[in-house]
């Protein structure tokens, strides 16, 4: 854990797509059952992802196989409310929010869905206590298994990118549009770090209403390097590569809304952590060729991005029949049928089969790289790959 020797794990967003990461972790956690990650850093689902393996006692294989269990047991109806009543109630509040014209007797809407069901499946799952506190976080902390773990959210009343950092002898940090604040993580830091926007409800912090983290967070490697990260390993939920264009084909007609929020959703959780990746690449390239009083206090973090083998966006459409009646029928009349793109049907797509297949080709993506993945951990360019 002493400073010049600390691996950081950065989760970014994507929804239901964070299944993904914990799937990639499981087989990470075979290889090294006792490895430690310095340094986590999470944002919007990857935020779940991070706290679970930062509040964990056990060893890494004993804390990701809870994490994947945690997934595999995961439905719909532990995320929203899911029933006709529900769903039917916030578009009809929204409908009237619309009409009003501003009235001061137009309904309060807060999201699209109701999250009490993942408020309270996280508060099981963390054993939150009843003042929002998790345990396990600050003993990891102060028996030395942990530097620290950062949380991003977005302030909605200052549009700044927000880290909050849950660590020990750490530094706080004020940028353009971001910074970085102490503090102890609560549940509240989770729910509004994965308050996906305008779906899922803002959750007020202090005196300010946050939500998703990834909505301003440009460089969201950032928080680890300033935690002091020596190495990372960042997990994104995007198969795309930065270098390589999409195949373009014959438009199907005007793009319907689901097309367009899964455009915006992709620049909300998935860009940002391709581009920051590209440019830490290139910093690194070119402070290894200056001599090192010409750094401007600036390092070379050595950096390692995983990303999936598959188009997940592709894969949830094959589960979409199965998803229950009622978000079903929401979800299509967004255009979820008129289009090619199933971006926004896979960030919401908390349906047992698609989370089961997005572990399982984590695992799998996982041991293919493994020649790459392990060495760059251990340091130790000898590790042999099992079979």
């Amino acid at each position: 854990m002493e400073a010049g020797n600390r691996v950081a794990l950065v989760l970014g967003g994507g929804g239901a797509r964070s299944a993904y990461q914990a799937g990639f972790l499981r087989y990470i956690a075979k290889r090294l059952p006792h490895f430690k990650f310095s340094i986590l850093s999470g944002t919007s689902a990857g935020a779940i992802n991070a706290v679970q393996l930062a509040r964990h006692q056990g060893n890494l294989r004993e804390c990701v196989e809870d994490l994947w269990k945690l997934w595999e047991g995961l439905t719909m109806d532990q995320v929203i409310e899911a029933n006709t009543g529900s769903l039917a109630g916030m578009v009809a509040r929204w409908g009237l929010r619309l009409i009003s014209g501003g009235s001061s007797f137009s309904p309060t809407t807060r999201g699209l869905v109701d999250t009490t069901p993942l408020k309270n499946f996280l508060t099981r799952e963390t054993n939150c206590l009843p003042n929002g506190k998790i345990p396990g976080i600050e003993e990891n902390i102060l028996r030395g298994r942990l530097h620290s773990l950062a949380i991003t959210t977005t302030d909605y009343s200052t549009g700044r990118s927000v880290t909050w950092i849950h660590g020990k002898k750490t530094n706080e940090w004020n940028r353009t549009y971001r910074a970085g604040v102490e503090t102890k993580i609560r549940l509240d830091h989770i729910m509004a770090s994965s308050s996906i926007p305008m779906i899922f409800p803002a959750v007020k912090i202090d005196e300010s209403w946050h939500g998703d983290g990834g909505v301003r967070q440009t460089t969201p490697l950032s928080p680890a390097m300033h935690l002091g990260a020596d190495k990372i390993l960042a997990i994104s939920t995007r198969n795309l590569p930065a270098d390589v264009l999409p195949e373009t084909g014959p438009a199907r007609g005007y793009p319907p809304p689901a097309q367009v929020a899964g455009v915006l959703m992709n620049a909300i959780f998935l860009d940002a952590l391709e581009f920051d990746a590209a440019t830490t690449q290139r910093f690194n390239a070119l402070l290894k060729k200056l001599p090192e009083e010409d750094h401007c206090g600036l390092r070379p973090v050595d950096l390692l991005t995983a990303r999936p083998s598959e188009d997940l966006g592709v894969l949830a459409a094959n589960f979409e029949p199965r998803l229950p009646g009622p978000f079903r029928f929401l979800e299509r009349g967004l255009g979820t049928q008129e289009t090619d793109s199933h971006d926004l049907l896979s960030l919401l797509m908390f349906q047992p089969e698609y989370i089961e297949a997005l572990l399982s080709l984590g695992e799998s993506d996982a041991k293919q790289r493994a020649d790459e993945v392990i060495p760059f951990l251990t340091g130790d360019r000898t590790a042999k790959v099992l079979t």
